[in-house]
């Protein structure tokens, strides 16, 4: 039983991560760095998990990403595009109103049942 609910629980987060990410790279961060971030921030996410998210979400334009050469080692930053905003706008909102919907949901089954219904 606690298999299944870890790949619930997985399943919620697939689709959390991905709003995180575009809320930090509003700010440029590169891979290790938000590794970190999503860490701190609650979102504990694996490596083998978030490159390839971050190469979906630039391939589809919600991410832009540029070399940074300057230091010995170089390092691709990841940044939100107009579109990526747009797009955790959106996420946002929608969470927002899923919140609102299973929090009124969690109270209606907290309150006392009549037992004739």
């Amino acid at each position: 039983m606690p298999e299944l609910t870890d790949i619930h629980l997985q399943e919620l987060h697939r689709g959390t991560v991905v709003l995180a990410c575009l809320q930090l790279l509003r700010s440029p961060s590169y891979g290790y760095a938000l590794l970190e971030q999503l860490e701190v921030a609650g979102f504990p996410t694996d490596a083998n998990t978030l490159y390839p998210l971050l190469r979906r979400l630039e391939k589809q334009g919600h991410l832009t990403s540029e070399w940074n050469t300057d230091e010995t080692r170089p390092r691709k930053f990841y940044r939100t595009s107009a579109a990526g905003i747009d797009l955790a706008d959106t996420l946002t909102r929608e969470w927002l109103t899923l919140t609102e919907a299973i929090t009124a949901l969690t109270h209606d089954n907290d309150a006392p049942h009549d037992e004739e219904s």
